[in-house]
């Protein structure tokens, strides 16, 4: 299929097997060796009657599985929003998986919300409302027990605040359990009510028990609910009301990590040195270099590797929820597509262990930009890394590659001090064009290297169709302009049609590119308030043939669109079938400056490879 070109496609997963809805796929390893999966689904959509919970078992990483067993019988009240947690293996009960969920026992039909949206005042959806609940296997997951068993969740001012006055509560969780000095952890996101967004006010706490590991006897578990006080985790000062569906993580001093989505356009997260009891002031996630990181309304998490580095999963755009314009309200939960990874490695502060975070890679898209996938979770096993992923109709396991992933966490000490190592340098895999030959002047204009075609005829199919070749390009150049005015050319290969590529300025002060096919026309620019007279400037340009997404690298740093745009990145034409014009390159026809080095591959470059080669430019200069 033409998905193979490209193991980031969604297509190229492996299926977990459902019923029709899918969401949260979330595995542990067992015992015997097998991968044990566990999800919601359902004979319908989301939150529709029917919802239940399965678990099934792959021996050979998610290629292939068992028939799924079901936690609760089909025809009861909804069963949702599953997590597992595995006895660690010093225990001495390894065998025990435990399962926690969202159950709603008293079979309520309707609950009380705002008027509107909700029709006379009534929300029929119900499975975010009950009783959080757990099961447990004593049989690596091909069985459960018969009894479920309620776990006491403290009231907090956010459940005295809701239409019950808190005797009927409402939450779910999507936080994957962790065990942290003999004692268990479960997260929970705390729902204050029913509106506008589905969910109005959420908080996150978490469940700890300090005697689940070691406890034979489901009714003798304890439990306590954190942080101390009346309040949940919440979003910054000035944030809006959600602050839900919190990714912890433990750090190697103890600490505790968690980061969780707001509708404010940015991730929310926030440390606790004390085992969940106080948290540090919540923050907005930033990258290493201080920056914001911008993300929707969406599932963000972060792991904790074996390796002791982090991963991150986010999207990399600022939809936010804005109330006072309804043609914006739903936009904080769209474009989850592609999904980002930020690599994570440990620092230290005055107050314990931080994550300092890498600037992002694309990981995993799908060609169709209105679907979303979401609520993924991570597996090692091997020296490999798994992601799982629902898109809510299909759950699959995909596997990543490692070199992108030594890239981000490389990216925290390339160039850092005189003699580091370089990982993630572009080799000359794919280079085509290298600017000026040594001991020469740059040249006004170069034979144009043959740029792979995007599209062509597919002669293997019935109808000749469209074959997508997911090829792309990039160009890595050092430039200086002496002014930025708009119409400069930097790089032109175009025939008097138009056919072709270009990289001018534009009137806002940026750097434009421009891509024809002779059909069909795309462009995007770099974000602005980056070029500056009289500095030199490295940037990269990535035609990404995968996703069709353009980016733009500016001196090391990706462009994510800052105050300016909802986006950084722009997507292209998917029609368009290539970028091959004239058979001579011009450089800097029409230029106020002057480009210093050029390089032209026939593939994308990585985020790492492009600030690497930034670093290892200002070595050089």
């Amino acid at each position: 299929m033409e998905y193979e070109s490209d193991p980031r496609h969604l297509a190229n997963g492996s299926e977990i097997p459902t019923i029709t809805y899918s969401d949260q796929p979330y595995i542990v390893k067992t015992d015997d060796g097998a991968w044990l999966c566990c999800i919601t689904t359902g004979v319908g959509r989301e939150g529709e009657p029917g919802q239940i919970v399965t678990t099934m078992r792959s021996a050979d990483q998610g290629q292939t599985w068992t028939q799924p067993v079901l936690v609760e019988p089909a025809g009861g009240p909804e069963a949702s929003w599953a997590v597992l947690l595995k006895t660690p293996a010093w225990m001495p009960r390894r065998r025990r998986i435990y399962i926690f969920y969202i159950h709603n026992s008293d079979n309520l039909r309707a609950v009380k919300a705002d008027n509107p949206p909700y029709k006379d005042g009534l929300c029929t959806r119900v499975d975010s409302l009950g009783y959080f609940v757990f099961k447990f296997s004593d049989d690596d997951g091909r069985s459960w027990s018969e009894a479920r068993y309620p776990i006491p969740v403290r009231e907090m001012d956010i459940d005295r605040k809701n239409p019950y006055g808190g005797a009927v509560r409402f939450f779910w969780n999507v936080g994957r359990p962790f065990v942290h000095d003999g004692a268990a952890y479960v997260p929970m996101h705390k729902v204050g009510g029913f509106g506008e967004g589905f969910f109005t006010r959420s908080e996150g706490v978490l469940l700890k028990s300090a005697n689940l590991l070691t406890e034979s006897d489901p009714e003798k578990i304890a439990w306590e609910t954190l942080p101390d006080g009346d309040f949940g985790l919440r979003t910054p000062s000035g944030g809006g009301s959600i602050a839900e569906e919190q990714s912890f993580s433990v750090l190697s001093d103890g600490s505790f990590f968690c980061v969780y989505r707001t509708i404010d356009g940015h991730a929310a997260c926030c440390y606790s040195r004390d085992g969940g009891h106080t948290w540090t002031a919540p923050q907005y996630m930033r990258y290493a270099d201080g920056r914001l990181m911008k993300h929707p309304r969406a599932a963000n998490f972060a792991w904790r590797c074996a390796n002791g580095n982090f991963l991150y999963w986010f999207h990399n755009h600022g939809g936010r929820f804005i109330r006072e314009h309804p043609r914006r309200r739903s936009i904080a939960y769209e474009d989850r597509n592609p999904v980002w990874l930020c690599g994570g490695v440990e620092a230290d502060s005055p107050d314990g262990k931080i994550i300092l975070w890498s600037q992002p890679e694309i990981v995993l898209y799908d060609d169709d930009p209105w679907i979303r996938m979401s609520y993924p979770d991570l597996v090692e096993e091997g020296g490999k890394y798994f992601l799982t992923e629902t898109q809510k109709d299909k759950a699959r396991v995909h596997q990543i590659d490692a070199e992108l992933l030594e890239g981000l966490w490389a990216q925290a000490s390339d160039g850092a001090a005189d003699g580091a190592p370089f990982h993630g340098v572009p080799s000359e895999k794919g280079l085509l064009l290298n600017l000026p030959a040594q001991g020469r002047p740059m040249p006004g204009q170069a034979p144009a290297p043959a740029l792979p075609a995007f599209t062509q005829r597919d002669h293997r199919r019935p109808d000749y169709g469209t074959q997508d070749l997911r090829q792309g390009f990039a160009l890595d150049l050092w430039l200086r302009f002496d002014a930025l005015d708009g119409g400069q050319v930097v790089l032109d290969n175009r025939i008097a049609s138009g056919q072709g590529f270009c990289l001018k300025t534009t009137a806002r002060g940026t750097l434009e590119l421009v891509l024809n096919d002779g059909r069909t026309e795309s462009r995007w620019e770099c974000d602005p308030a980056l070029l500056r007279p009289g500095k030199l400037h490295h940037v990269v340009v990535n035609v990404d043939g995968g996703p069709k997404i353009i980016t733009f690298i500016v001196d090391g740093t990706l462009n994510d669109g800052g105050e300016h745009r909802q986006f950084g990145w722009g997507r292209y034409n998917p029609n368009l079938r290539g970028v091959n014009g004239d058979e001579t390159l011009r450089i800097a026809p029409s230029m106020q400056g002057a480009v210093t080095s050029l390089k032209v591959y026939a593939r994308y470059l990585r985020t790492s490879e492009a600030i690497a080669s930034y670093r290892a430019g200002l070595k050089r200069s």
